[in-house]
């Protein structure tokens, strides 16, 4: 079939240069929740590089929201610098989304500033940390924080939001009922459960007035049985599209349960250790040491690991889908668009290499490098997300990892 990675395409509001996007992978790149001379020189480079369009990843709505120190936090006096960073973005050509969420259960007190808020008062096992349940004055703030945080995103340039409701932070563990086992009228049946995103999205679409596109992130399944299944997923994509959302990212995984349904792969545990502070995660060092494969299962790695269900979300619905998952070459990259989704995502193989959709259209390159050995999630939890290429004196034990896992990523994918 004809190339068409390199044809411009619309999602909503805007047009994209090309079906290339980058997805809002936790950089960990920023200082006292405010952009970074990292974040910023990242974000160009890869729209230097010949991506359709940049996403910065994660940025908290509020403060309860935040879950990492080298997070965004939406506030008003970080748009100048945000604005700096969307007009270099745009300098290259390529347009400027920007991930918007709140983490819900996946944080602490010393980083949010309270007792971490959730669908339903319980104990999250990952964090470790008690989680109490969110009062419906707490649930209304949350809506228009979203609201000011599109109205923010507006100011400082960006071209599209992107709205986190999946991966169990806080939108996705109203939606899961292994984490909503509320009476009131945000749990209990689905319609139930999808009353908070329902409310949320009309917010953010209210703010965007068709200025900027709105596109959502949501799961296709939890990855679990207790979780949210297939069907149940197709329900509230349909949802979405009932709304008007200008285009789902389809994605999988749950973070406190399941959370390499992700990305794929394994958790490279001895780089995750080795970078973490001793002090602040003597706990979960400890946890990995004894049990890490336990706690963080491995899921088999294959290119284009979400093509497969995604096609039945693509098969139930009309409006326009990206795809993220294993896309990882010129081949891959087509093969998606062949089956009718607008554009893709990635993160590791622009992680890799800033440049390869450049290297993709002169045809330098047609795969990625990538090895999918996972080292740049498993120091993104301490430090900003890096190749391990891209490290000098890497340790030997981490070295070995990587060859390790990739081997198996290699095995695996024959």
């Amino acid at each position: 079939m004809e190339n068409t990675i390199f044809t411009p395409c619309k999602i909503g509001p805007i047009e994209l240069r090309n079906r290339s996007i980058r997805s809002a992978a936790f950089e960990n790149m920023c200082e006292e929740y405010r952009p970074s001379q990292m974040l910023f020189d990242y974000h160009t480079a890869v729209a230097r590089g010949g991506i359709g369009m940049t996403t910065v990843a994660y940025a908290a709505v509020s403060q309860s929201g935040l879950s990492f120190k080298g997070q965004l936090w939406m506030k008003k006096e970080i748009v100048p610098e945000l604005k700096k960073l969307t007009d270099a973005i745009h300098a290259e050509g390529a347009k400027a989304s920007i991930q918007l969420g709140h983490c819900g259960n996946m944080t602490h007190r010393a980083t949010c500033g309270q007792t971490p808020i959730g669908a339903s008062t319980g104990f999250n096992l990952y964090s470790p940390t008690v989680v109490r349940g969110m009062k419906e004055s707490e649930i209304m703030q949350l809506i228009e924080d979203f609201g000011t945080a599109v109205g923010l995103a507006k100011e400082a340039g960006f071209d599209c939001v992107e709205i986190h409701a999946g991966h169990g932070y806080l939108i996705s563990q109203f939606l899961s009922p292994y984490t909503n086992h509320r009476h009131d009228k945000w749990g209990g049946s689905l319609e139930n459960r999808m009353r908070l995103m329902q409310l949320v999205i009309k917010k953010v679409l209210e703010v965007a007035n068709k200025e900027i596109a709105v596109v959502v992130k949501t799961n296709m399944y939890d990855g679990f049985k207790s979780g949210m299944q297939v069907d149940d997923c197709i329900k509230v994509a349909q949802e979405l599209e009932r709304l008007g959302v200008d285009a789902l990212v389809l994605t999988a995984g749950f973070v406190s349960k399941a959370p390499m349904e992700v990305m794929h792969g394994a958790m490279p545990l001895k780089a995750m250790a080795h970078y973490m502070d001793m002090c602040k995660f003597w706990w979960l060092k400890a946890g990995l040491a004894v049990a890490g494969r336990m706690m963080v299962p491995t899921v088999p790695y294959k290119d284009l690991y979400f093509l497969e269900t995604a096609k039945k979300f693509r098969a139930a619905l009309k409006m326009p889908l990206i795809y993220v998952g294993g896309v990882t070459s010129e081949a891959t990259m087509q093969k998606v668009l062949d089956e009718g989704f607008v554009a893709f995502q990635m993160a590791r193989t622009l992680v890799r290499d800033t440049d390869f959709m450049n290297k993709i259209k002169s045809g330098e390159q047609k795969c990625s490098e990538c090895g999918h050995s996972n080292y740049c999630i498993g120091r993104m939890y301490t430090l900003e997300m890096k190749c391990h290429s891209c490290v000098k004196n890497l340790p030997k034990k981490l070295e070995k990892e990587v060859e390790v896992l990739e081997a198996e990523v290699k095995k695996s994918n024959k």
